[in-house]
C-alpha cells in the first residue's frame, strides 16, 4: 500500500521563485544530496537527512540562470546555464561561479541532462542534441534545426535502456503536439504525432513517462482533469516516416480543471503516479498517489499554503513548493492489494453523489424500500470493517520471528523462521538471524525440552553465523549429540576452536551405528565404496607400484614374515572401508576444518585409544584409495585432500603413539604405516633427483642462447 508520510521542510531559506516556481530539482552524485536551482540567480546543494544546504552559487548581479543546474555522474562536477548560452562547470571547493570554467555556445539551450551511467547530454532549443565533450571540445559549433517554426519544446526526459542513452522530447505547435526519441547507439531521431480523440478540446498541462524494453510509456495530466497514456517506441519501425500515437485515458477526472496554480504528474513506481492540484471534491491543493494498475486513489495529503504546480520525485522523496518553502514528502510502498486499494475510494468520491455498489447481493431485495437500504447499509458497514483491517500495517516477518521465539511452538517458530527467510534480505538480515539464533538457545537452556533442531540448522545454513557468534550453538549440539547440526557448524564455521572440534571428533567416533542409519547426514564427501572394492586379493595388487607404495612391498623381512602369518580373511579388510558411509562422512567433516598443530594435539590425547585406531584405519583406507588413482585425488564433490589425510595420520600418531603401539589389534596396521612412511621417503627420494635433472635441463636451455658457434659440453645427471 502506498503512503506518504509526515512532510517537512527542506529549508527555512525563501526561494527565489518567481510566477513560474523553481527551474527544477536534480539529483548530486550522492542519493541523499540534491541541487535546488530557484527562477533567478541562485543554485542550492540541500542534503536531505540533515533537512540543510551544504552549499550555495549564484550568478552576477544582471546574469540569470535559464535552465536547472545538473551533476556531471562522471566526474561529480555541476553544470549549468545562464543567461540561455553560457555553461558553467564547477565543484564544491569552488566559491564564485564567475571564476569557474566557463563556455559560451552559439545556440540557446532548452536543458542539460544527466544520468548515471551516462555522459551529460545538451538539449537545445531547436531540437538539436549534443554530448557534453564533444560540445566543450568545440563550444562555438554550428547546431542545426530540428524542430519546424513557432514549434516549441515543452518536456524533456533522459532513460538508459539496454546500457544505451535514450532521449525523448515533446514539442508543440498551434495545440498539436508531438514526440521526438533519439536512440544515441543508432544516431536514429523518430518524430511521433500525439493525436487526440475526437472530443478532446483541452491542453496538455504536464508530462511524465517510464520506461521498459520496447515502449516509453508517455502520461499527459490535461486541462479536463483526466491522466492519458501514450506508449512510445523505443525502436521505430519506419525512422523517415511521421508517424502517428494515439492517447489512451488511463485515468478519468483526478483533478479539477479550475486549479489555481496549474497541475503536476510524475511516476512514483511501477504502479503509482503522483498528482499535484485540486481533486474535484475540494477547493485546497492536494498531492495524491493513484494506483495504475487497480485505478483507485490511495492516498492524498492537503497543502493548505499553495504550491507552485510542479513536482519532483526521486528515490523515495517528493519534492516541491509548499508557500514559498522547499518541501520534501516520504514516499512508502509495500505490496499492493485489491482489498488495501479499495480501501481509499470514499476519499475519491463527490459526497454529494451516490455510490453503486460494486458488487449484487442476489439475495437480497432490489428496491429502493426502506429494508433495501438497512440491507444497503449493513454491507457498507461489513465493507468498511474489512477495508480497516485490510489496512492496518502489516508487522515485518522480522518482528513476528523474534516475538515468536519466545513463547511459540517449534513448528510455529519454523513457519515463522521460513516466512523471514523467503523475503527479500534488509539490512538487517545478519542482526535479525543473530538475534534469533540468540532467542533460540536461551530457551533451550531455560526449557531442556524445547529443541528446534530444524530452525537451528537453518539458520546455520544462512551463512551468516560463526561460532564466535554463537558459541552456545554447539554447547547444545553437543549435548544432544546431534551429529547432522554438529557436520553443519563444521562445515559452515571458520573459527571453531580445536577443543570443539576434538568433542565432535569423539561423538562421531563413539556413536554406534545404528544411531548413525536413522540420521540424516550429508554425504557429498563420501564415494561410493561398493564401485571401488577390488575383486582381487591384496596380494595379487602387488605387481603394481602406485605412487611409490605397495602394501606387500619387501621392504621388512621380519614384517613380511608376520604378515605372511595372517589368514587371507585379514589382508582383505585392509581394501574395505572401516567404518560405514555415514560415519565417513561425519570423518571428513573433521578433515576439512580448520586447526592450529599446537592447540589440537593435547586434546586428541583424550581420545579413546580403541577410537584413534579406528581413525588411523579409515585414513589409511582413504590413503590407499588414493593411490589407486594417477591424480592422488579422490572420488566425490568434496572429497578430503591426500594432504589433509597425511596430516591427521601425523597428528593421531604424534598425540597417541605410544597407546596404540601397546595395543595388539593395532599392530598389523602400524606396519602398514611404517611402510607407507617408507615408501613415501622412497618416492620423494625419486623425485628430488628428477628434480636435478629438470634444473640441469633449464640451466641447459637457458644457456643456450649464450653458445658460440661450437662448443662441447658434458652433463652428468647422476
Amino acid at each position: 500500500m502506498a503512503s506518504l508520510e509526515e512532510e517537512f521542510t527542506l529549508s527555512s531559506i525563501v526561494l527565489s521563485t518567481g510566477s513560474e516556481g523553481l527551474l527544477g530539482v536534480e539529483q548530486s552524485s550522492k542519493t541523499d544530496q540534491f541541487l535546488v536551482t530557484d527562477n533567478g540567480r541562485t543554485v542550492i546543494l540541500y542534503k536531505v537527512s540533515d533537512q540543510k544546504p551544504l552549499g550555495s552559487w549564484s550568478v552576477k548581479q544582471g546574469q540569470i540562470i535559464t535552465c536547472p543546474a545538473v551533476c556531471n555522474f562522471q566526474t561529480g562536477e555541476y553544470i549549468v546555464v545562464h543567461d540561455n548560452k553560457v555553461l558553467r562547470i564547477w565543484n564544491n571547493e569552488d566559491v564564485n561561479l564567475d571564476k569557474v570554467f566557463k563556455a559560451t555556445l552559439s545556440a540557446e539551450v532548452y536543458r542539460i541532462l544527466s544520468v548515471q551511467g551516462a555522459e551529460p547530454l545538451v538539449l537545445f532549443k531547436e531540437g538539436a542534441v549534443r554530448g557534453l565533450e564533444a560540445l566543450l571540445a568545440e563550444p562555438q559549433q554550428k547546431i542545426e534545426t530540428v524542430i519546424s517554426d513557432e514549434e516549441v519544446i515543452k518536456w524533456t526526459k533522459f532513460f538508459i535502456v539496454f546500457r544505451h542513452p535514450v532521449l525523448i522530447f515533446i514539442t508543440e505547435k498551434h495545440g498539436n503536439y508531438f514526440a521526438y526519441v533519439q536512440m544515441f547507439n543508432s544516431r536514429v531521431l523518430s518524430k511521433y504525432t500525439i493525436l487526440f480523440g475526437q472530443n478532446e478540446n483541452s491542453y496538455i498541462e504536464s508530462f511524465t513517462a517510464s520506461v521498459d524494453r520496447k515502449f516509453i510509456s508517455l502520461m499527459s495530466l490535461s486541462s479536463d482533469g483526466c491522466i492519458y497514456e501514450t506508449l512510445v517506441p523505443i525502436r521505430p519501425t519506419d525512422p523517415e516516416k511521421n508517424q502517428s500515437l494515439v492517447r489512451s485515458l488511463l485515468f478519468k477526472a483526478v483533478v479539477s480543471g479550475n486549479t489555481r496554480h496549474g497541475t503536476a504528474l510524475t511516476v512514483l513506481d511501477q504502479d503509482h503516479v503522483a498528482v499535484l492540484g485540486s481533486p474535484l471534491a475540494a477547493s485546497k491543493e492536494c498531492l495524491s498517489v493513484w494506483n495504475i494498475k487497480f485505478q483507485t486513489l490511495q492516498t492524498s495529503k492537503e497543502l493548505p499554503q499553495g504550491t507552485s504546480g510542479q513536482l519532483w520525485y526521486y528515490g523515495e522523496n517528493v519534492f516541491m513548493l509548499h508557500g514559498r518553502s522547499l518541501t520534501v514528502i516520504p514516499y512508502k510502498c509495500e505490496v499492493s492489494s485489491l482489498a488495501g486499494a479499495l480501501g481509499k475510494l470514499k476519499h475519491s468520491q463527490d459526497p454529494g453523489t451516490h455510490v453503486v455498489p460494486h458488487f449484487v447481493n442476489w439475495e437480497a431485495p432490489q428496491e429502493c424500500g426502506l429494508g433495501a437500504q438497512n440491507s444497503e447499509q449493513s454491507r457498507r458497514i461489513l465493507r468498511r470493517r474489512k477495508m480497516e483491517m485490510s489496512l492496518q500495517p502489516e508487522v515485518p516477518p522480522s518482528k513476528q520471528l523474534l516475538s515468536a521465539i519466545m513463547k511459540d511452538s517449534e513448528k510455529h517458530i519454523e513457519v515463522e523462521l521460513r516466512k523471514f527467510l523467503a523475503v527479500k534480505q534488509t539490512p538487517d538480515f545478519h542482526t535479525v538471524i543473530g538475534d534469533t539464533v540468540t532467542g533460540l538457545l536461551e530457551r533451550c537452556k531455560a526449557e531442556p525440552s524445547f529443541y528446534p533442531r530444524n530452525c537451528l540448522m537453518q539458520l546455520t545454513q544462512t551463512h551468516v553465523l560463526s561460532y564466535s557468534l554463537c558459541p552456545d550453538l554447539m554447547e547444545i549440539a553437543l549435548q544432544k549429540k546431534d551429529v547432522q547440526l554438529l557436520q553443519l557448524c563444521l562445515r559452515h564455521f571458520p573459527d571453531i576452536p580445536e577443543l570443539v572440534t576434538c568433542a565432535c571428533l569423539k561423538i562421531f567416533l563413539s556413536i554406534a551405528d545404528d544411531s548413525l542409519e536413522e540420521t540424516d547426514v550429508n554425504m557429498e564427501s563420501v564415494f561410493d565404496c561398493s564401485n571401488s572394492v577390488h575383486d582381487e586379493k591384496m596380494e595379487e595388487q602387488t605387481e603394481i607400484l602406485q605412487n611409490g607404495f605397495n602394501p606387500e612391498e619387501d621392504k621388512c623381512n621380519k614384517c613380511d614374515q608376520e604378515l605372511n602369518e595372517k589368514p587371507q580373511a585379514k589382508t582383505k579388510e585392509t581394501t574395505s572401508c572401516p567404518v560405514i558411509p555415514k560415519r565417513a562422512a561425519l570423518l571428513n567433516a573433521i578433515l576439512h576444518s580448520a586447526y592450529s598443530e599446537t592447540f589440537l594435539l593435547p586434546h586428541l590425547k583424550d581420545i579413546p585409544a580403541q577410537h584413534i585406531t579406528l581413525f588411523l584405519k579409515y585414513l589409511y583406507f582413504l590413503y590407499l584409495k588414493c593411490s589407486e588413482n594417477a591424480t592422488l585425488t579422490l572420488p566425490g564433490i568434496h572429497p578430503p585432500t591426500l594432504n589433509q589425510i597425511m596430516d591427521w595420520i601425523c597428528l593421531l600418531l604424534d598425540a597417541n603413539f605410544t597407546v596404540v603401539v601397546m595395543m595388539p589389534e593395532a599392530k598389523r596396521l602400524l606396519i602398514n604405516l611404517y611402510k607407507l612412511v617408507k615408501s613415501q621417503i622412497s618416492v620423494y627420494s625419486e623425485l628430488n633427483k628428477i628434480e636435478v635433472s629438470f634444473r640441469e635441463l633449464q640451466k641447459l636451455n637457458q644457456e643456450k642462447n649464450n653458445r658460440g658457434l661450437y662448443s662441447i659440453e658434458v652433463l652428468e645427471l647422476f
